[in-house]
Formats: C-alpha cells, structure tokens, sequence
C-alpha cells in the first residue's frame, strides 16, 4: 500500500473552460444532425440572423441560422411551423447554452418552393402589388417592344417566329439575361431598370420556355415583383406553359400564357385593326357607287325638268332691272328724308346755344350763392347768441360767483381747499380767496 495516497488531488475548472470543453464535445460529436421541431420564439435582428428555438412535448432546443444560411432558404421561417432542421450542435459559452447551429431547414409537410410561393404571395398581395387598379394598359398599336430574355432559348425564337409570320411592322429589341439561377432575378430587375431609363420600348416582355420549379424559381423573386410594379412601362409576363403561374404573372400588367401567346396578344390590335380597316374601305366604296348612281338618275330628271336657260336668263335680267329700279328710288326717298331730318336738328341747336345755357346758369349761380351767404351770416349769428347765453350760465354757477355773494374760499399751506376746521390747527397758515384778490393769515383758534 506504499506510495499510495488517501485523497486524490482535485481538479478545478472554471466555468468558461468548463464551457469550452462541452462545447469541443459537442462539436465533435455532433457535428452533422438532422432535427424535427416546431419553431418558437422567432427573432430577426438588423444583422439578419435568425434566432429561434425548436420545440416538441418533451424539451426545447436553441438554434441560430446565420443570414448567409437564412438568405438560400425558399421559404420564410415563421413561429409555429415544423420543421426539419440541419446542422452541428454548439455551445454558446456567454450563456451557457446549448444551441443547434442550422446550415439549412425544410417545412414539413408542404414543399419548400410551395411554401416560399404561397408566403411571397400573401405578402406582395398586402402591399398591393396585383392590385387590377396599378396594372397599366397596353398601348393599342405598339411599334416597339423589348423582350428580356436569353438570346439562345425557344422562347424568343417563338415570339419572333409570331412576329414575322403576321408580317407586322413591330421592332423588337433583344435584352439578354439568365432565365434561371442566382443571377437571373438580379439581372432583370437591372434590365427593367435601364429599359425604362432608355424609354425606347413602348412594352417590355419577360419571357422564357417551360421548366421545373427551381428552374423558374428567379421569375419568384420578392424584388423582381417590386420592380415589375415600379416600372413605368407596360410589362407583359409570359413563364413557361399555360399551367405555370409565377409572382412575376401576378404582378405584370397583363400576363400570357405562353411567348407565342405573348406575341399574338400584342399583334391582335395590329390585325383587328386592319381587318376594320378592309371592312370600313369596301363599305364605303359601295356607299359611293350607290351614291353615285342616284346622283346620275336625279341628273337625268332635272335635265328634262328645265327649260331653255336662256329664257330663263331673260327673265331674271328683266327682273333685275325692275328690282334695280326700285331700289334707287328707295335711296333717293330714304336720303330726302335723311336730308330734312338734318334741317330740322340744325334749327333746334341754333335755338339752344350753348352761350344763352350757360347765362341762364350763371344766373343761376349768383342767386344761389347770394343766398347761401345769407344764410351763413344768419347761422354764425345764432351760433353766437347761443353761446353767449351759456356763458352767463356758466359764469352763474361758477365759483367766482358765488364769491360775489359774499362767500369766500380757503386753502391751507399746501394749497388745499379747507371745508372743516377740524382740518387746520392755531398757528397754521392758511390763505382766503375772495371775488377780488385773496388774504392771507394765521389761525388763532379753532372753534367747534
């Protein structure tokens, strides 16, 4: 039993590299894991990470899924979903806590893309994307027209194959881009983007062949959505078969089923139009053919209706005559007339001369004048007796007045008017105004 000890030396970690070793462990072991659980607690912050925890009726677990890995998912994380979940066990050491790093997730029951289709949808619809009232009309008659597309696919083979069997005079303009991956969305939102800066086209067309889901996944895109709305020319979506329905459909102001729909849908005003036109030319040369004929039958009749011209010439140049004659007489009779009128005025304005008027008035004047003098005198004198009336008044009732009678006022030294004894004492000064000048003197006594 030599060398050895009753106690075993301890072994003391601290809680951080406590932590750490957990978190090795947990790496190590757990590095590639599939998990089922529905989502709880959902948080996206401006870093664009999500933060989540996955829950079934026995425990919950903590999970991240970096932006990086948040922005390749078809579908949008939302609380309550179940979801399959891949990634490596962690452990976060500021807290303590074991967490489920997701590299990717798939919802459980309905598909991926149907899900992220059907969550875009509803978004999109809430902010009025396919609103009927945004959606702009086509021009009846479009001249110029671009197609965003891949130059080497069957779609814009289909869509000038139309164009050039309809014999149309339609110039189209080719503007190439991926139709799938990544880059395809990004590249048509940039494409409608100079499109419209250009301003040549007056309709622009997206278009592609038919495909699998992931294949027209990029016609699915939140932003290419928003740029088909914002875009100030007409677009025309045209995705795949007939049984395909894409975002880009539902947000493009008029969508076609297929490129070859496309292109007959904008031909069709070109050709209905000259179908009415044919029409409208074939009717009018009848109308004018018709008219023609009755104008000649009606000609036919007048011919035999008239008489020779030349009596008929006759007649009006004698009744000319007759209508000149008695027209001249009417001048001469009206300018008599006219002629006595103005006699009659000059003697009337001989007799109201304007110098026997303006005597007359003068007259006038001076009586007036006359008058009005009078009358001024007459009020300026009754003015003045009034007002001396009201002077012997005021002078009646005034204070000197009364003085007159006898009375007199007086005033202490500091010049106030004394109307009780009680309000001086013997020996003050005081001053007596009379009618006539005042007297001054010094209190002796003050009797009650």
């Amino acid at each position: 039993m030599e060398g050895l000890s009753l106690f075993t030396p301890r072994q003391v970690l601290g809680v951080s590299e406590l932590l750490n070793r957990l978190k090795k462990q947990a790496e190590a072991s757990f590095d590639f894991v599939w998990v089922e659980g529905e989502v709880s607690g959902l948080r996206r912050p401006a870093s664009g990470h999500c933060y989540f925890s996955l829950k079934d009726d026995g425990g919950v677990l903590r999970a991240v899924m970096f932006r990086h890995q948040a922005g390749l998912l078809r579908f949008r994380l939302e609380d309550g979903q179940r979801v399959l979940c891949q990634g490596r066990l962690s452990v976060y050491v500021a807290r303590g806590e074991v967490q489920l790093v997701v590299d990717t997730a798939e919802p459980l029951g309905a598909g991926a893309l149907a899900l992220a289709f059907e969550q875009l949808k509803r978004r999109l619809a809430a902010q009025g994307v396919f609103d009927a009232e945004r959606k702009k009309p086509l021009p009846e008659l479009p001249r110029r027209v671009a197609v965003v597309t891949s130059p080497t696919g069957a779609a814009l083979r289909d869509f000038l194959k139309v164009v050039e069997r309809r014999g149309q005079r339609l110039e189209v303009a080719v503007y190439p881009v991926q139709v799938q991956g990544e880059a395809a969305a990004g590249q048509m939102v940039v494409a409608l983007a100079e499109l419209a800066a250009w301003g040549w086209p007056e309709v622009i067309v997206l278009t592609r062949g038919g495909g699998s889901p992931e294949d027209l996944w990029a016609y699915n895109d939140e932003a290419l959505a928003l740029a088909i709305a914002a875009c100030p020319l007409p677009v025309v979506s045209a995705v795949g078969h007939e049984i395909d329905v894409t975002i880009a459909d539902l947000a493009a102001d008029l969508r076609a089923p297929t490129p070859t729909a496309a292109a007959e849908l904008l031909l069709a005003g070109r050709e209905e139009l000259t179908l009415r036109l044919k029409a409208a030319r074939q009717a009018l040369a009848m109308a004018m053919a018709r008219s023609l004929a009755r104008r000649r039958v009606d000609l036919r009749h007048l011919r035999r209706a008239m008489a020779d011209p030349r009596r008929r010439l006759a007649d009006h140049r004698q009744r000319l005559d007759d209508v000149s004659a008695r027209l001249l007489m009417a001048q001469r009779t009206a300018l008599a007339g006219r002629q006595a009128r103005l006699h009659r005025l000059v003697g009337r304005l001989a007799q109201a001369r304007p110098e026997r008027r303006l005597t007359q008035a003068q007259g006038r004047l001076e009586g007036l004048r006359g008058r009005l003098w009078a009358a001024m005198i007459a009020r300026l004198r009754g003015r003045r007796a009034a007002a001396e009336l009201l002077r012997g008044r005021l002078r009646a009732l005034g204070p000197l007045a009364v003085l007159g009678r006898g009375y007199a006022l007086v005033f202490d030294e500091k010049g106030r008017l004394l109307r009780e004894a009680a309000h001086t004492a013997p020996g003050r000064a005081i001053e007596v105004k009379l009618q006539h000048g005042a007297l001054r003197a010094v209190v002796e006594e003050v009797v009650w």
